[in-house]
């Protein structure tokens, strides 16, 4: 990479946002202007140590302010805009869909008209170097049956309100690129895991209750698949297909780990057993099987090899090594995650329980 990058990143205290925030830095080859709204799953903790880092800026600001948002891009003068910022919890959708639309359709619209008219002043070369990165999910797919996997080209069939709103967003900017023109590329990826992760989702929440002996709660059977990534794998990920993905072009990022939730739970109790023992426990016991989710896509399964073949990516971390980087993580920061365990402890979200 050139160090002529410039890249404004919304979403960059989230949890994919700040895994790619710190794998730019580490590179040190891009400025880098973090613009985050820093919304409950936000942390500015997850880049404590870009602190004082002389290409890093962050900016408090919200993606569906089109006045805070133009001002930020017209200050920073990006190369690059990876939108990254996004409501993006099943549950929390299901209860409370207008925060989704508001973020992720009404802020992808403010995001695609600032970087339009941005681009629309840059001259001829910084034009065409210019990229709008759209990063989505494998959700507006809908759900496999037993075979098959997720490509580019798969129909969408969004389920959730989550997803309908990344589908929205995804078609817009899809849209903005065939009608004006606009450099883009979009990315759809798989369930993400690893350090730093929001202890409402699935890895975190049954790690921190496993340790803390509370019950697992795990949906229906706990059979639905899904394809889990590490979210470092993902960030480079990310980086590769902003800087060399051709324009127009949408790629899948997936990490080729399929696993049951059952199979997830398990090995993490297992883990833990292994690397926090406590005498008379087996963590296994505490798993409960609550009320499934409404309309809970049965799979997800992501084909890569449009990125590994055409942009040279490939998943450093298989599942089991991941989860245990993982695990061993949250057990070595506690720092991090307790004051966010004192703000949500573990409570099921999103759904009405009567």
């Amino acid at each position: 990479m050139s160090r002529n990058l410039r890249i404004l990143l919304t979403g960059g205290c989230g949890f994919i946002g700040s895994a790619v925030c710190r794998y730019l830095a580490g590179l040190g080859d891009a400025a880098i202007l973090n613009f985050d709204a820093m919304t409950y799953a936000a942390s500015e903790t997850s880049l404590a140590d870009l602190r004082g880092h002389n290409s890093y800026t962050f900016v408090k600001g919200d993606v569906a302010d089109a006045s805070a948002v133009a001002e930020a891009i017209a200050a920073f003068k990006p190369t690059h805009i990876m939108h990254l910022a996004a409501e993006s919890h099943v549950d929390r959708s299901i209860t409370g869909p207008g925060a989704f639309i508001q973020t992720n359709v009404i802020g992808t619209y403010v995001m695609l008209q600032a970087a339009l008219e941005y681009w629309r002043t840059l001259d001829s070369e910084a034009a065409q170097a210019f990229r709008f990165h759209h990063i989505s999910t494998d959700e507006v797919f809908g759900s496999l049956g037993a075979e098959g996997l997720f490509s580019e080209t798969t129909p969408y069939d969004p389920r959730s309100p989550y997803s309908a709103s990344k589908a929205s967003s995804d078609h817009m900017v899809r849209a903005w690129h065939h009608t004006y023109g606009l450099p883009v590329v979009v990315s759809n990826c798989s369930n993400n895991y690893g350090p730093y992760h929001f202890p409402e989702k699935l890895i975190p929440l049954v790690t921190l209750n496993a340790l803390e002996g509370k019950p697992l709660p795990v949906y229906g059977k706990g059979d639905n698949i899904r394809d889990w990534l590490y979210v470092d794998d993902h960030a480079k990920a990310l980086v590769l297909i902003a800087t060399k993905g051709v324009v127009g072009e949408s790629y899948n990022v997936g990490g080729r780990n399929e696993r049951t939730n059952l199979d997830v739970v398990e090995a993490i109790c297992d883990l833990l057993d292994e690397l926090r023992p406590q005498p008379g426990l087996k963590r296994r016991d505490l798993i409960q099987f609550v009320h499934d989710r409404p309309g809970h896509d049965a799979r997800y399964a992501i084909d890569a090899t449009k990125l590994e073949t055409e942009l040279g990516w490939k998943a450093e971390e298989n599942f089991d090594t991941g989860l245990r980087k993982t695990v061993e993580w949250y057990l070595a920061r506690e720092d991090w995650w307790r004051p966010l365990r004192e703000r949500y402890d573990g409570q099921r979200l999103g759904l009405k329980t009567t």
